[in-house]
Protein backbone atom coordinates (compact mmCIF):
# COMPACT_ATOMS: atom_id res chain seq x y z
CA UNK A 1 0.00 0.00 0.00
CA UNK A 2 2.56 2.33 1.16
CA UNK A 3 4.40 2.01 -2.87
CA UNK A 4 1.20 2.71 -4.32
CA UNK A 5 1.49 6.12 -2.65
CA UNK A 6 4.49 6.85 -3.43
CA UNK A 7 3.97 6.24 -7.64
CA UNK A 8 0.78 8.69 -7.42
CA UNK A 9 0.91 11.17 -9.66
CA UNK A 10 -0.40 14.68 -7.80
CA UNK A 11 -2.68 16.33 -9.89
CA UNK A 12 -1.69 20.01 -11.47
CA UNK A 13 -2.55 22.69 -9.72
CA UNK A 14 -4.16 25.82 -11.46
CA UNK A 15 -7.28 27.15 -13.59
CA UNK A 16 -9.04 25.49 -16.82
CA UNK A 17 -9.58 26.87 -19.69
CA UNK A 18 -13.57 27.22 -19.19
CA UNK A 19 -12.25 29.50 -15.67
CA UNK A 20 -10.27 31.91 -17.77
CA UNK A 21 -12.51 32.34 -20.30
CA UNK A 22 -15.94 33.16 -17.71
CA UNK A 23 -13.40 35.73 -16.05
CA UNK A 24 -12.42 37.20 -19.07
CA UNK A 25 -16.17 37.48 -20.40
CA UNK A 26 -17.16 39.03 -16.99
CA UNK A 27 -14.53 41.43 -16.95
CA UNK A 28 -15.24 42.61 -20.28
CA UNK A 29 -18.94 43.01 -19.62
CA UNK A 30 -17.71 45.27 -16.83
CA UNK A 31 -15.78 47.71 -19.12
CA UNK A 32 -18.72 47.73 -21.42
CA UNK A 33 -20.54 49.37 -18.75
CA UNK A 34 -17.54 51.42 -17.18
CA UNK A 35 -16.46 52.87 -20.66
CA UNK A 36 -19.25 54.86 -21.59
CA UNK A 37 -19.04 56.22 -18.14
CA UNK A 38 -15.51 57.51 -18.08
CA UNK A 39 -16.59 59.28 -21.32
CA UNK A 40 -18.98 61.20 -20.15
CA UNK A 41 -17.37 62.81 -17.38
CA UNK A 42 -14.91 64.84 -19.77
CA UNK A 43 -17.67 66.83 -21.24
CA UNK A 44 -19.19 67.17 -17.89
CA UNK A 45 -15.81 68.54 -16.91
CA UNK A 46 -16.09 70.70 -19.47
CA UNK A 47 -19.23 71.96 -19.41
CA UNK A 48 -18.69 72.93 -15.21
CA UNK A 49 -15.56 74.32 -16.54
CA UNK A 50 -17.54 76.86 -18.80
CA UNK A 51 -19.93 77.70 -16.03
CA UNK A 52 -17.23 78.55 -13.40
CA UNK A 53 -15.11 80.68 -16.08
CA UNK A 54 -18.48 82.23 -17.03
CA UNK A 55 -19.43 82.97 -13.06
CA UNK A 56 -15.60 84.36 -12.67
CA UNK A 57 -16.30 86.34 -15.40
CA UNK A 58 -19.69 87.74 -14.74
CA UNK A 59 -18.19 88.85 -11.07
CA UNK A 60 -15.53 90.46 -12.45
CA UNK A 61 -17.65 92.28 -14.38
CA UNK A 62 -19.77 93.45 -12.35
CA UNK A 63 -17.20 94.98 -9.78
CA UNK A 64 -15.69 96.09 -12.52
CA UNK A 65 -18.99 98.44 -13.82
CA UNK A 66 -19.08 99.28 -9.70
CA UNK A 67 -16.11 101.11 -9.26
CA UNK A 68 -16.22 102.57 -12.90
CA UNK A 69 -19.50 104.63 -12.88
CA UNK A 70 -21.85 102.66 -14.03
CA UNK A 71 -19.87 101.34 -17.14
CA UNK A 72 -18.92 98.02 -18.47
CA UNK A 73 -15.84 96.67 -20.08
CA UNK A 74 -15.12 97.74 -23.75
CA UNK A 75 -17.99 100.55 -23.95
CA UNK A 76 -14.89 103.24 -23.16
CA UNK A 77 -11.89 103.47 -24.42
CA UNK A 78 -8.64 101.75 -22.71
CA UNK A 79 -6.36 104.39 -23.98
CA UNK A 80 -5.83 107.84 -22.85
CA UNK A 81 -4.45 110.76 -21.22
CA UNK A 82 -2.54 108.79 -18.76
CA UNK A 83 -0.10 107.44 -21.30
CA UNK A 84 2.67 109.03 -20.46
CA UNK A 85 2.47 108.90 -16.61
CA UNK A 86 2.26 104.58 -17.21
CA UNK A 87 5.04 104.74 -19.72
CA UNK A 88 7.22 106.73 -17.17
CA UNK A 89 6.03 103.94 -14.31
CA UNK A 90 7.70 101.10 -16.83
CA UNK A 91 3.80 100.02 -17.67
CA UNK A 92 2.29 99.39 -20.84
CA UNK A 93 -0.33 101.85 -22.00
CA UNK A 94 -3.66 100.38 -22.55
CA UNK A 95 -4.70 100.81 -26.57
CA UNK A 96 -7.94 98.72 -27.31
CA UNK A 97 -10.65 101.15 -28.90
CA UNK A 98 -14.12 101.74 -27.91
CA UNK A 99 -16.21 98.52 -28.27
CA UNK A 100 -13.36 96.16 -28.98
CA UNK A 101 -12.01 92.72 -27.23
CA UNK A 102 -8.78 94.66 -26.67
CA UNK A 103 -10.60 97.31 -24.63
CA UNK A 104 -12.47 94.31 -22.60
CA UNK A 105 -9.05 92.30 -22.05
CA UNK A 106 -7.24 95.34 -20.99
CA UNK A 107 -9.64 97.32 -18.91
CA UNK A 108 -10.38 93.59 -17.06
CA UNK A 109 -6.94 92.37 -16.59
CA UNK A 110 -5.13 95.91 -16.18
CA UNK A 111 -5.13 98.29 -13.94
CA UNK A 112 -7.64 101.40 -14.68
CA UNK A 113 -8.93 104.59 -13.74
CA UNK A 114 -12.60 105.39 -13.00
CA UNK A 115 -12.54 106.41 -16.77
CA UNK A 116 -11.53 102.99 -18.26
CA UNK A 117 -7.90 103.78 -19.07
CA UNK A 118 -5.84 100.94 -18.22
CA UNK A 119 -1.69 100.43 -17.70
CA UNK A 120 0.11 96.94 -16.87
CA UNK A 121 1.73 98.64 -13.75
CA UNK A 122 -0.23 100.35 -10.87
CA UNK A 123 0.18 104.64 -11.16
CA UNK A 124 -1.60 105.96 -8.01
CA UNK A 125 -0.78 109.49 -8.96
CA UNK A 126 -2.46 108.77 -12.03
CA UNK A 127 -4.92 107.14 -10.63
CA UNK A 128 -4.63 103.92 -12.27
CA UNK A 129 -5.29 102.16 -9.25
CA UNK A 130 -8.58 99.80 -9.89
CA UNK A 131 -8.39 96.16 -10.83
CA UNK A 132 -7.02 94.46 -12.29
CA UNK A 133 -10.14 92.29 -12.09
CA UNK A 134 -8.73 88.99 -13.65
CA UNK A 135 -5.32 87.48 -14.46
CA UNK A 136 -6.36 86.55 -17.77
CA UNK A 137 -9.57 85.72 -19.53
CA UNK A 138 -10.06 82.32 -19.12
CA UNK A 139 -10.35 79.28 -22.05
CA UNK A 140 -13.68 78.51 -22.97
CA UNK A 141 -13.48 74.69 -22.95
CA UNK A 142 -15.99 73.57 -25.43
CA UNK A 143 -14.93 74.28 -28.70
CA UNK A 144 -11.46 72.97 -29.72
CA UNK A 145 -8.89 74.13 -29.97
CA UNK A 146 -10.32 76.17 -26.38
CA UNK A 147 -10.67 79.65 -27.13
CA UNK A 148 -10.69 83.14 -25.60
CA UNK A 149 -11.92 85.34 -28.18
CA UNK A 150 -14.45 87.88 -26.62
CA UNK A 151 -16.96 89.00 -29.55
CA UNK A 152 -18.51 92.64 -28.41
CA UNK A 153 -22.03 93.78 -29.25
CA UNK A 154 -22.33 97.38 -28.96
CA UNK A 155 -24.95 97.65 -31.17
CA UNK A 156 -28.80 96.22 -32.21
CA UNK A 157 -30.79 94.61 -30.04
CA UNK A 158 -29.80 93.62 -26.06
CA UNK A 159 -28.65 90.47 -25.31
CA UNK A 160 -29.46 89.23 -28.46
CA UNK A 161 -28.41 84.63 -28.95
CA UNK A 162 -25.11 84.19 -30.75
CA UNK A 163 -26.27 83.03 -34.63
CA UNK A 164 -23.33 80.42 -34.96
CA UNK A 165 -21.34 78.20 -32.89
CA UNK A 166 -17.66 80.42 -33.17
CA UNK A 167 -16.72 79.67 -29.15
CA UNK A 168 -15.44 81.60 -27.48
CA UNK A 169 -17.57 84.25 -25.38
CA UNK A 170 -19.70 87.17 -26.41
CA UNK A 171 -20.30 90.02 -24.39
CA UNK A 172 -22.66 92.99 -24.27
CA UNK A 173 -21.35 96.22 -23.41
CA UNK A 174 -24.63 97.74 -22.71
CA UNK A 175 -26.47 95.12 -20.48
CA UNK A 176 -23.14 93.65 -18.82
CA UNK A 177 -24.23 90.18 -20.37
CA UNK A 178 -21.39 87.21 -21.07
CA UNK A 179 -22.13 84.11 -22.83
CA UNK A 180 -20.15 81.44 -24.50
CA UNK A 181 -20.48 82.80 -28.12
CA UNK A 182 -22.40 79.63 -29.47
CA UNK A 183 -25.55 78.17 -30.72
CA UNK A 184 -25.18 74.88 -30.23
CA UNK A 185 -26.75 72.41 -28.03
CA UNK A 186 -24.68 71.39 -24.43
CA UNK A 187 -25.52 68.12 -22.58
CA UNK A 188 -28.11 69.94 -20.37
CA UNK A 189 -30.26 69.71 -23.72
CA UNK A 190 -29.96 73.70 -23.96
CA UNK A 191 -27.97 76.04 -25.95
CA UNK A 192 -24.34 76.74 -24.74
CA UNK A 193 -25.45 80.71 -24.63
CA UNK A 194 -28.09 80.24 -21.92
CA UNK A 195 -25.57 78.72 -19.27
Amino acid sequence: MMMTSTFRRHAAKGFTLIELLIVVIIIAILAAIAIPQFANTSGDAQEAALDANLNTMRSAIELYRVQHRNTYPSANTAAGTTAAACTAAGGTPGAGAVNTEAAFTEQLTGFSNAAGETCTVRVQASGLSLGPYLAAIPAEQITNPPSRAVAIISTGAQNQAPAAATGGYQFDNRSGRIVMNSNAVGRRGAAYSTY
